[in-house]
């Protein structure tokens, strides 16, 4: 392998985060190019450790995944060893970060520094470039892929639910709105006997987890299943009806999305950029905008099994354009372009 490349990321596998699962895919998908790419995990590797290993034994690339929570590490680290810095905006870097008082200015040196900045969709490299039109020839747009194998070892719930099933997968957090489907959903279950929604995901807000506990008491057919590996997700999506992404921001292709769609699920979203990029209204799945119009694709998708059926199938083949191969090809090109040492 000639071309060494450090991946930097806020937390890395067995993390069920967003990055770890991009991260990860990524990594394996460079090591089937003969790319020596190494994961380093911010979350458990200090960067004084960090630090010396990239002293001695520098990498060809230093390639960091969300500006705010790893970019200035890794900005550090290129300028100290002399190599080009790729960095890719992941959501709530581009979409909260860049924009807030406290973290802009870090954001922006990260962005400004970097050879190369990565974007998913070219909706965010487009935020990104209003807010520092300097980096507007260096933004790249790398869409995500999907590659979560069916056949996992499924991890069924405790019970089944003797209705339908809507899944919402994703870390408890403000950003992902997990309060939001409740209220909703409420007089929507009533129409549907036995429905069920389902909450999987990570704690990543104590004050957000503990509003949807409060939220989640004396629901009959609403509850929080946990965390589960990445690879019980398509125990969980074979199982859910609809799957539901009620995000006030994504980074472009959210990898529940996709996985969703990979899955031939019907998908509710929230409309914004990020979903917009893969959901086309009534094609590949349906977006909301507020409260009743939630409601009202909720009990539409849950009344009609023929429309999950064809939103299901054309989601299926809108995201199987998006190959792990092609997008490990695009970093790879990437890397080629600023590196003499990546051909």
């Amino acid at each position: 392998m000639s071309c060494r490349v450090t991946l930097l990321t806020p937390f890395a596998h067995p993390s069920v985060r967003g990055n770890a699962i991009t991260v990860d895919r990524i990594a394996r998908g460079l090591r089937a190019r003969c790319i020596d790419a190494e994961i380093w995990d911010l979350s458990t590797m200090a960067a004084a450790s960090l630090e010396r290993l990239a002293s001695e034994r520098p990498p060809d690339i230093l390639h960091a995944f969300h500006a705010y929570r790893a970019g200035p590490l890794a900005l550090g680290l290129a300028r100290r060893v002399g190599r080009p810095l790729v960095v890719t905006l992941t959501g709530t870097d581009v979409n909260e970060d860049l924009f807030d008082a406290a973290r802009t200015g870090a954001v922006r040196r990260v962005l400004e520094g970097a050879a190369a900045v990565t974007v998913f969709h070219a909706s965010t490299g487009a935020i990104a470039s209003r807010a520092v039109p300097e980096i507007a020839a260096r933004i790249v747009v790398a869409p995500q892929s999907v590659d979560l194998p069916d056949g996992a070892p499924a991890v069924r719930p405790t019970r089944g639910a003797p209705g339908p099933v809507v899944l919402f997968a994703a870390g408890i957090r403000p950003v992902k709105r997990p309060l939001f489907p409740l209220a909703p959903l409420a007089p929507v279950a009533n129409r549907f006997p036995g429905l069920e929604l389902r909450y999987v995901g990570p704690i990543l807000d104590a004050a957000e987890g503990e509003a949807l506990f409060r939220a989640l008491r004396g629901l009959g057919w609403a509850r929080y299943l946990g965390e589960v590996p990445h690879a019980a997700m398509p125990a969980m999506l074979r199982e859910a009806d609809v799957v539901l992404n009620c995000s006030l921001s994504e980074g472009g292709m959210a990898n529940g999305v996709l996985e969703a769609l990979a899955f031939g699920r019907a998908v509710l979203a929230s409309d914004i950029e990020g979903n917009r990029s893969v959901i086309e209204h009534g094609v590949t799945g349906l977006l909301f905008s507020d409260r009743d119009d939630f409601a009202a694709g909720a009990e539409r998708l849950l009344g009609d099994d023929d429309l999950r059926r064809r939103l299901g199938e054309a989601g299926r083949a809108r995201v199987a354009r998006f190959q792990p191969r092609d997008e490990a090809d695009c970093y790879a090109r990437l890397y080629a372009d600023l590196s003499p040492a990546c051909p």
